[in-house]
């Protein structure tokens, strides 16, 4: 199933339900980008469509399994004049594996107005460095994905590097592109700290909160999504990074931060 299936799986299903077959999966567990997508479009029908998504605060809990249903549930915490604060969670097994606190707010008047920051030159997709999926060696969820490095170096090259990043699509055509796609999109990159090691340790996502540009800019279905990352401190067995994506006409799409776990 593609991920524009996985979606329309939930939204059909009478009792908020989803399985996320075994092409997946991201080592023991599914794939943390499809599963807070999921999580988010729960969330997302029961807003209006006047009040876009502005931030979301995600926290995996647990890993989700393959081919083991998984239940979505979405609560509105508070509705005020202009904002609407949600609660999603994704649960497997009587317990909760992934939570996510999201922020929808319809737009106001206001004095501020300020342009962000100009994207980074990155060579054109075809001549960056195409990362193809290779069976046993890469998470089999890649498959579905399409990523040019562009910018720092390859995980596990031990290098001192604090950048990484490039360009991002998906393998095939999904349809119709917006944030619960952009969620899947950006989880496809490593932590931006694995450069840093020399050899192959797990690693994994503990928090990831991600910021909307809103109005969204317009991203066709077969577009690359630019991506660059930062390392803002490491220790502990614990990294600090943040994100930024703009689309091909280099407009800011979204700001994600991540707290990432590493075991080596």
């Amino acid at each position: 199933m593609t991920f524009a299936d996985l979606l329309a799986a939930l939204a059909d299903s009478a009792d908020n339900s989803v399985t996320l077959p075994a092409d997946w999966a991201q080592g023991r567990a599914g794939y943390g980008g499809l599963v807070a997508a999921l999580v988010y479009e729960g969330m997302r029908a029961k807003v209006g469509a006047e009040r876009p998504v502005r931030s979301l605060a995600i926290t995996f809990v647990g890993p989700v399994a393959t081919e083991v249903e998984m239940q979505v549930e979405a609560r509105v915490l508070r509705q005020g004049k202009a904002v609407t604060q949600m609660l999603g969670m994704a649960t497997q097994n009587g317990e909760v594996m992934c939570v996510v606190q999201g922020s929808f707010g319809a737009s106001r008047e206001s004095a501020v107005a300020v342009d962000a920051e100009p994207a980074p030159l990155i060579k054109a997709p075809e001549e960056c460095t195409q990362i193809p999926y290779i069976e046993g060696l890469f998470p089999i969820f890649l498959q579905h994905f399409e990523t040019r490095w562009g910018i720092g170096d390859l995980p596990f090259s031990n290098s001192r590097k604090r950048e990484m990043g490039g360009w991002m699509r998906f393998a095939g055509d999904e349809g119709e592109i917006h944030e619960a796609h952009i969620l899947g999109l950006v989880d496809v990159w490593p932590p931006a700290i694995l450069p840093h090691l020399q050899r192959r340790v797990p690693a994994s996502s503990l928090t990831w909160t991600i910021e909307f540009i809103q109005p969204q800019p317009v991203i066709a279905n077969t577009d690359w999504l630019k991506y660059r990352a930062e390392v803002e401190y490491a220790r502990d067995g614990y990294g600090h990074t943040s994100a930024m994506i703009w689309n091909q006409a280099d407009q800011l799409v979204a700001i994600s931060r991540q707290t990432v776990t590493v075991f080596g």
